[in-house]
């Protein structure tokens, strides 16, 4: 533990190094304190990374052979494992909400009609079930799916403190809270801020665009109509709009979040947007906003930099606002449904 938290420190403190200079001292003061709030994260008094370790050994191996398997028939699957989990953490903490699957769900809200890869973690949950029965929250399920899913295609490993439990609260209205990709770059801070995750979590966090793809209708007016001036937005490079239009005639369509190497996850998104290439209007803002811009740019020029950021980013959102109490929450047995 002491080793990973070494790591992190090393790879922020290079990370503040570079804001620092393009930012100047006011800003490096406040990537400063998150390195030291990084090192100082208490999620030994939450979580355990030994949690399963007697009661559930093989959990690990259990997960990573079923993302495996599901990975190969499908790789889409591991975008969409990423965004199933920041939806999960995104509305009322990391608690397996979005997987509730009733009337009145997040799983049934407007924002949410998109999202896949429940069928993975019901794979996952069944056979962890056989192995050990009422044991492993869904919510732990979803966290090391995603990141086994995020290593199969070419991202950071992360270890992962267990010991979540499962929320028996799920509101389909609360799920349109999550950010739909019309967000200006201070309602995305806000949000974030919210969920006690920073500016540089933000902006490594949609790093995750390097793979998967969107629909069309969340671009359209960007291309056709922008803030309704029936032209399209200035910020889109020439020829990557002409490409969106080709593309994306039809809001039923879908379109690679990444325009130069959706299948490889790598630091290319940024590169992207200091090319105004940036499908989302959350996407491309971040490089037009001077508090996320500098980072946009180290970013954009350190790909293992980007690449360790993002486990450790990811590792944080993990933790956000999780269930570990005697009386909080519970172990579901089937992940759909309270038991």
């Amino acid at each position: 533990m002491n080793n990973i938290r070494q790591c992190g420190c090393l790879f922020l403190v290079l990370l503040a190094i570079n804001l620092g200079s393009a930012l100047g001292d006011g800003y490096f003061g406040d990537v400063t304190s998150l390195t030291i709030s990084t090192l100082s994260d208490k999620l030994d008094d939450l979580l355990s990374f030994g949690y399963y370790h007697k009661s559930c050994p093989d959990l690990e191996g259990i997960v990573s052979k079923k993302v495996k398997e599901w990975i190969n028939k499908d790789f889409t699957l591991a975008a969409s494992l990423l965004r199933l989990h920041f939806h999960d953490c995104a509305v009322r903490g990391c608690d397996g909400s979005i997987l509730l699957n009733h009337e009145g769900s997040e799983r049934k809200g407007k924002s949410s009609k998109t999202l896949r890869g429940f069928e993975v973690i019901d794979d996952i949950k069944a056979e962890v079930e056989k192995k050990c029965p009422k044991t492993v929250s869904c919510t732990d399920i979803l966290t090391a799916a995603t990141r086994d899913a995020t290593v199969r295609v070419g991202g950071p490993y992360w270890s992962i403190p267990y010991g979540r439990k499962d929320g028996k609260v799920s509101i389909a209205e609360e799920a349109e809270k999550v950010p739909m990709g019309h967000e200006n770059v201070t309602a995305l801070i806000e949000f974030y801020q919210s969920q006690g995750l920073t500016i540089l979590d933000l902006v490594v966090l949609s790093g995750a665009h390097t793979i998967g793809r969107s629909s069309c209708s969340i671009i359209q007016d960007r291309v056709y109509n922008y803030n309704g001036t029936g032209t399209c937005d200035p910020s889109i490079d020439t020829k990557y709009l002409n490409f969106l239009k080709r593309k994306c005639r039809w809001g039923s369509e879908y379109v690679e979040l990444d325009a130069r190497t959706p299948w490889k996850f790598d630091n290319q998104y940024f590169t992207n947007l200091q090319k105004k290439m940036g499908l989302l209007y959350t996407d491309q803002v971040l490089y037009s906003d001077s508090r996320t811009s500098p980072i946009v740019a180290t970013l954009a020029s350190n790909p293992s930099l980007f690449h360790h950021q993002f486990g450790v980013s990811m590792a944080r959102l993990g933790n956000v606002q999780v269930l570990t109490g005697q009386y909080q929450g519970e172990i579901r047995t089937n992940c759909n449904f309270v038991n």
